[in-house]
């Protein structure tokens, strides 16, 4: 039988090193590459062409939502799990709509994340049942995430500026002009009614998408 091959992306190499143990465990999964960064995903998912990519989202530079975009725009039949120490809708939600095709959680029981690598690779959606009840009430109660109001490519400034980067930085990192970055800046702050950065940051804490 043919392995499914599998592309693995996590800016920690000992968290790669024990994931990859536990895919490979079992006689279905190979793991074709490893990668450090977003960046460096697209680069190899460009080079290898796996079967699925199982993703970190929270990584420096364009991180996971960032490398799903990008990959998808090259290959809109890819297979994306992403894998998360949030276990917050509002980062489902975003890699969902960047193209995922299933979100786990880091803290998964080995068998539940084999089964969702195989779940995916055969097109299927594999989303944690936790957070996928809580997308369902946040659709069926009408309650609003607060980034919601955000474009893909504004959300991606916002964690970027969150993190502390520059307009410069995050230029740099997004291959925009600094005028374009600051133009998604203004337009943040207008659409979540903060004045500064400090606020950005301690509302993407208060949301769960910055540790504190």
């Amino acid at each position: 039988m043919k392995k499914t091959t599998l592309l693995l992306v996590d800016d920690h190499e000992l968290v790669r090193a024990g994931f990859r143990r536990l895919l490979e465990d079992g006689d279905n999964v190979t793991v074709v590459a490893e990668a450090n960064s977003g960046e460096q995903a697209v680069q190899d998912y460009i080079k290898y062409k796996p079967d699925v990519v199982v993703m970190d989202i929270s990584m420096p530079g364009i991180g996971g939502i960032g490398a799903v975009e990008r990959i998808i725009a090259r290959d809109p039949d890819a297979k994306i799990l992403i894998l998360s120490v949030h276990e917050d809708s509002v980062f489902t939600s975003r890699a969902l709509q960047a193209g995922a095709k299933g979100f786990i959680p880091k803290r998964s029981a080995p068998e539940q994340m084999l089964k969702a690598v195989m779940l995916v690779a055969q097109g299927k959606m594999s989303i944690d049942p936790a957070i996928a009840q809580q997308i369902a009430m946040q659709k069926l109660t009408g309650s609003d995430n607060v980034f919601d109001v955000l474009s893909q490519r504004e959300f991606e400034v916002f964690r970027l500026l969150a993190e502390g980067k520059t307009v410069n930085d995050i230029a740099e990192i997004l291959s925009l002009s600094p005028k374009t970055v600051g133009t998604h800046h203004t337009s943040i702050k207008q659409k979540l009614d903060v004045s500064n950065s400090a606020e950005l940051a301690r509302l993407a804490i208060r949301s769960g998408l910055l540790e504190a």
